[in-house]
């Protein structure tokens, strides 16, 4: 099913939605955002993802330009964080948001937090929870414009030493 050429990803999109991924993270070191790194995101945690049917490719003309995890497993580094939810059964987490730097900057990312939040909605869930980096100010502002509310933060020491701060938007 494609939804404003979003459709889920399948076994064969790997390649380029890795390579997506790596342009990002290079996109964000030439900023100083060490955000990702050689062993984050990994092809692993992509297969799980699409093994799992939470994967989500954007789509322009025959190209893919963007990803996104929409999936409704609470990762075990969540479990510290008051959420303003009370449960932990019944909310979507989003990870590994991702846009092609050629095609960043208009409105891709917007289109695909939409598609999730319309997901959640449909489907009944509470909120949609997820996290970024504390050093990714874009990020930050970017959930925080769509009604997200900072809630806490964890620590993924893979990743960096910096926390990544956690947000979450009832539906």
């Amino acid at each position: 099913m494609i939804y404003n050429n979003i459709r889920k990803a399948n076994i064969n999109d790997l390649d380029r939605v890795l390579k997506i991924t790596k342009s990002c993270a290079k996109a964000m070191e030439s900023k100083k955002i060490f955000q990702w790194n050689d062993g984050y995101p990994s092809l692993s945690a992509f297969e799980n993802d699409i093994n799992n049917n939470w994967l989500y490719v954007n789509i322009k003309g025959e190209e893919i330009i963007g990803c996104i995890c929409v999936s409704d497993f609470m990762d075990e580094e969540y479990a510290t964080v008051k959420w303003l939810t009370d449960n932990n059964n019944n909310n979507i987490y989003i990870h590994r948001l991702a846009v092609d730097p050629v095609h960043q900057g208009v409105g891709y990312a917007q289109k695909m937090m939409s598609f999730a939040e319309e997901f959640a909605k449909k489907n009944k869930y509470t909120s949609i929870r997820l996290d970024t980096f504390s050093k990714n100010m874009k990020n930050q502002k970017f959930y925080k414009q769509r009604g997200y509310k900072k809630l806490g933060e964890i620590f993924f020491p893979n990743q960096s030493m910096h926390p990544f701060y956690c947000y979450e938007l009832l539906l």
